[in-house]
Formats: structure tokens, C-alpha cells, sequence
């Protein structure tokens, strides 16, 4: 009986240090998953945003800017601003939509 509680007790604690173990590594995994999301190409998703503005420098320099943090680029020429709303949302200084 003397030996009974020792071996009892380490072998729960063995139980419980492999759970913490096992949890862990299931949340490490979840974090490598969603903390590196697939990256777009800004370059080839603004040219084709701004191909039909007056200004294309200016169109693409603020859609550059505007991808590089949301990386995300609404698709068409204008509009579609419901697909990323990061994008949508981003403002100047002054109030104005950033994102073309």
C-alpha cells in the first residue's frame, strides 16, 4: 500500500504533464496556420484596379499603400468595396477615402 500512492500519483501527474503537452502542440499548429495567410500580388491587383484611371500613378501608389496593409485589393476597375472591408474603410488625414 505504501508504494500504491506514490506510483498513483506520479502516474497522474504524467497523465496531466501529456495533456498540457498535447495541447499545446495543437495550439501551436493552429497559430502557424492562421498566422501566415496567403500573400497577393499588390502589383498585379492594383494595375488592374487602376488601369482605367485619369491619375494611374497616384491610383496605384494609394492602392499599393492600401494592399500592402489589408492584402486585400477589390476586384474590377471601381467599386466591389463589400469584398475587403479593411480596404474599404481606410481614410486620409482628411476624412477622404484613401483606397481607389
Amino acid at each position: 500500500m505504501a508504494i500504491f500512492k506514490p506510483l498513483l500519483a506520479s502516474l497522474l501527474i504524467s497523465l496531466f504533464v501529456l495533456n498540457l503537452v498535447q495541447a499545446d502542440e495543437m495550439i501551436n499548429k493552429d497559430a502557424a496556420s492562421t498566422s501566415s495567410p496567403q500573400k497577393i500580388d499588390c502589383g498585379g491587383a492594383c494595375t488592374a484596379r487602376c488601369q482605367l484611371a485619369s491619375r494611374q500613378k497616384m491610383c496605384k501608389r494609394a492602392c499599393g499603400t492600401c494592399c500592402a496593409r489589408c492584402n486585400c485589393v477589390p476586384p474590377g476597375t471601381s467599386g466591389n468595396r463589400d469584398v475587403c472591408p479593411c480596404y474599404a474603410t481606410m481614410t486620409t488625414h482628411g476624412g477622404r477615402l484613401k483606397c481607389p
